[in-house]
């Protein structure tokens, strides 16, 4: 188990996006990723050697610091390191455990919810279609749609189903997607409504 993981910087705010927006968490985001998504708004998490190593113990002690018990972990790409010792410690604090992968590496790790966004650049790794809470397809041209129905054969049956905008293209991409949720109702709208609401 890993006990040191290199932490691009963590921040008490509101989960903007997904299935639980609007809730307060604190977010770990770890440095590494190499999916490479074209439209990253985080590019500076993908050197993880940019980034220092942090003790687990000191990541979670830093968590404490807000009243909040819900943690998410996300990147980078967070699955590119082993998750225990992470996930066990928070746990053993009270933290409800979230994580945001595009799943392309093995879960490892305790969870709560496992938010799945899966991208063209890198295939996921067969592991996550089950452990799948949420699966958020970011849409950013129309072949998008087709590539979520992919993914959402896979997922376990209980798994929340969500569509959201790429930021740059939601003028442009939003009516499609609200046309598209009306015609297939099994999808709801994910929406980055810290953007909307300038939260850090």
């Amino acid at each position: 188990m890993q006990n040191t993981l290199p932490l691009m910087e963590a921040f008490y705010t509101l989960q903007g996006e997904g299935y639980h927006s609007g809730k307060a968490a604190y977010f770990i985001r770890l440095g590494g990723c190499d999916v490479g998504c074209v439209w990253c708004d985080v590019k500076e998490s993908w050197n993880a050697e940019a980034h220092p190593k942090v003790t687990i113990d000191q990541i979670v002690e830093d968590a404490l610091a807000y009243p909040a018990r819900m943690a998410v972990i996300t990147g980078g790409e967070p699955l590119m390191y082993d998750l225990s010792a992470l996930t066990q410690t928070l746990k053993q604090k009270n933290f409800h455990t979230n994580i945001e992968t595009s799943g392309v590496y093995p879960v490892t790790g305790s969870w709560d919810w496992v938010c799945f966004s899966p991208k063209k650049f890198k295939a996921p790794h067969e592991s996550i279609y089950a452990r799948a809470n949420e699966l958020k397809v970011i849409i950013y041209h129309k072949s998008d749609f087709d590539f979520a129905e992919q993914h959402a054969a896979l997922v376990n049956e209980d798994c929340v189903l969500l569509l959201q905008p790429e930021w740059s293209r939601i003028q442009e991409m939003t009516p499609l997607i609200v046309e598209y949720v009306k015609q297939h109702p099994k999808w709801r709208v994910s929406l980055q409504t810290h953007k909307y609401m300038e939260i850090p």
